[in-house]
């Protein structure tokens, strides 16, 4: 762990002593309660509050609060947020993720559909005018960059368009947090935002981070993770989120990922870590085929196969994919496949 992870020096040094307290296993270690030395997330004063100061400066934010309980959390979050500032609804795309309808319903906030197309099965990004539109209706937008297929929305237009209209924009960037190095992050954009860390930085499962652009959004926010967030986190996820978010940048395997694309006739999508390779009918046969060798992508949504890539992808792994795709040959996209992803409007199986 890097040396300027304040959350896991506290944990390094803590002191050996007698638990009667949680957790139940009664084993010293990172996986602690709110002790003397530990600080607590509900009210941070120590090691917690030093790394959201941290992480918020990475950033460029205002404020940044850690989540064990992922991006969920951070979009119920920001919707309370938006609540508390007066919004009643809330625009968003059809094919946003579950979390931002269940949000809207818990909190009793209208949706105001932004309509998305399906483009060879795939859901595309919502258009400035389409935005426009349900902006209309609407008290502030809730956008998805990038998408699960590696899309991004129009955040600069939409950004503009939010400021014209005197409205917020929240950005779920669960999927994006690797983008904090370049131009693409949401937090370039937007008034409040969710990182998923676990997704493709080295963090922990359920590691995510949600921020606010400027202090007026701060305490609305930081109420928002409150009312969400679990009062028993992990002390190992959140010290995986402060070490995700300083792991250094790897522009080496990033390269790799665009020349990898070319390579294999995969679709020309906007994120390096996303590699959508398609096969139509044969996608189940050819994610069988690599699962025998050892290999998973991270889905296959019966036309294309997805292969989800971090800083941390090793080039050897991008080489024995690359073999393995040559040997089992390719396939073909089904041009009228459903689309991969469930809209949040649609009824649910």
């Amino acid at each position: 762990m890097r040396d300027d992870c304040r959350i896991a020096a506290m944990l390094r040094a803590q002191k050996k002593h007698v638990s009667f307290h949680t957790p139940g296993h009664k084993r010293a270690g990172a996986d602690i309660t709110e002790l003397s030395y530990s600080d607590d997330l509900s009210s941070p004063r120590g090691a917690i509050a030093e790394a959201e100061r941290d992480l918020a400066a990475i950033l460029g934010a205002a404020a940044s609060f850690l989540l064990t309980d992922g991006s969920t959390c951070g979009v119920h979050a920001m919707l309370y947020a938006l609540r508390a500032a007066g919004a009643k609804r809330i625009a968003a795309p059809v094919f946003s993720h579950p979390s931002v309808s269940r949000g809207c319903e818990i909190l009793g906030l209208k949706l105001c559909p932004i309509p998305q197309k399906t483009v060879r099965g795939i859901p595309a990004q919502p258009q400035k005018e389409e935005i426009a539109a349900a902006l209309e209706e609407a008290d502030a937008l809730l956008l998805t960059s990038p998408d699960y297929y590696g899309f991004f929305a129009p955040l600069e237009e939409a950004a503009a368009l939010c400021r014209g209209a005197g409205k917020p924009l929240a950005v779920d960037g669960a999927h994006g947090s690797h983008l904090h190095f370049t131009a693409a992050h949401a937090g370039k954009f937007a008034d409040l935002w969710v990182d998923g860390a676990h997704k493709s930085l080295p963090a922990l499962t359920q590691g995510a981070l949600v921020s606010a652009k400027e202090k007026k959004w701060a305490e609305k926010l930081r109420e928002g993770a409150l009312c969400f967030r679990t009062t028993s986190p992990s002390y190992p996820i959140m010290a995986s989120v402060e070490y995700a978010f300083k792991y250094p940048r790897n522009e080496k395997i990033e390269r790799a990922a665009e020349a990898f694309k070319c390579a294999h006739g995969c679709v020309k999508n906007d994120d390096w870590s996303k590699i959508l390779v398609p096969f139509g009918e044969r996608s189940h046969e050819a994610a069988r085929y690599l699962e025998a060798h050892g290999v998973y992508p991270e889905f296959d949504d019966g036309n294309y196969l997805m292969f989800y890539l971090s800083p941390c992808t090793k080039e050897r792994e991008l080489k024995k994919l690359s073999r393995l795709l040559k040997a089992f040959g390719g396939g073909r996209v089904e041009e009228n496949a459903p689309a991969g992803a469930i809209p949040m409007y649609s009824e649910r199986p």
